[in-house]
């Protein structure tokens, strides 16, 4: 009994949710130069994204279909971002465009190039973000979590259905 429920609850949440499972920004499949550092509370320090190692003039990719929503100069840094269905957004630094606002674009279509000069790197790097809500409100999360290459595990919830009595 227990499992149908479960089994239930799974596939109802499967297909009320829109899940955007991402791909890799840049080919071949790129190192990760700095992890994922979610501040608590919020507004306090971190890393909200991932650096993975690039070279300058490298194409970048749009991680999935979706509507760019910027794409110029933000704080004296290239940047792209892109609004995919279901309320996530990912952001690529330091980006030449090659993608206007209000562009459609599919997943693995170029959006610009790499360019050097990322703080948080030695070498050139990518800063990929992704956030879910809208940006005043934005809620960080790791990207690396949403590839469509990172396994799905479900894990039992204490005291949950799913845990032992």
């Amino acid at each position: 009994m227990v499992v149908a429920v479960v089994a239930a609850m799974l596939l109802a949440a499967s297909v009320s949710a829109q899940v955007t499972r991402l791909i890799w920004p840049l080919v071949p499949r790129p190192a990760v130069v700095r992890a994922f550092d979610a501040p608590r509370p919020d507004w306090q320090r971190g890393h909200r994204g991932v650096d993975l190692a690039g070279a300058p003039g490298q194409p970048v990719r749009a991680a999935a279909s979706g509507t760019v929503v910027f794409a110029g100069e933000l704080a004296n840094r290239p940047v792209v971002s892109v609004a995919h269905p279901g309320g996530l957004r990912t952001s690529y630094e330091p980006v030449a465009p090659a993608v206007r606002a209000g562009q459609r674009v599919a997943a693995g279509a170029v959006l610009g190039h790499l360019q050097p000069g990322h703080g948080g790197c030695a070498a050139p790097c990518l800063h990929w973000g992704a956030m879910w809500g809208p940006a005043s409100r934005a809620d960080y999360v790791d990207p690396l979590g949403l590839l469509a290459d990172t396994p799905i595990r479900l894990k039992p919830l204490h005291g949950g259905l799913l845990s032992k009595p």
